[in-house]
């Protein structure tokens, strides 16, 4: 079953910058080679420019847990996190969902 994780996350506005250069470098290495992995977003809110919302969807749970617990992940997303100073990570299972 499909999942898409969501990280809600604070990015203060002087990281910003750095924030950004070290998720692209992140979303090519992974949507390259990391097995199950099926896409990704990096938003923005519109009410408060330092909250930053990330999703990523993966062909199934399993597929995520087992990069998330490699030492390439931590060390892939060490640049990224120097920059968030909250985070809060959920995971959901897709039940349902529109053609696009």
């Amino acid at each position: 079953m499909t999942a898409r994780i969501v990280f809600l996350i604070t990015v203060p506005a002087e990281r910003q910058d750095d924030f950004l250069v070290a998720y692209e470098k992140i979303r090519y290495q992974v949507s390259g080679g990391v097995p199950g992995h099926l896409k990704d977003q990096v938003c923005q809110s519109a009410t408060d420019p330092e909250q930053w919302l990330i999703t990523s969807e993966w062909r199934e749970l399993a597929d995520f847990l087992a990069w998330e617990a490699t030492q390439e992940h931590r060390d892939l997303v060490k640049p990224m996190r120097e920059c968030i100073t909250a985070a809060r990570s959920l995971r959901f299972l897709v039940k349902a969902e529109t053609g696009t």
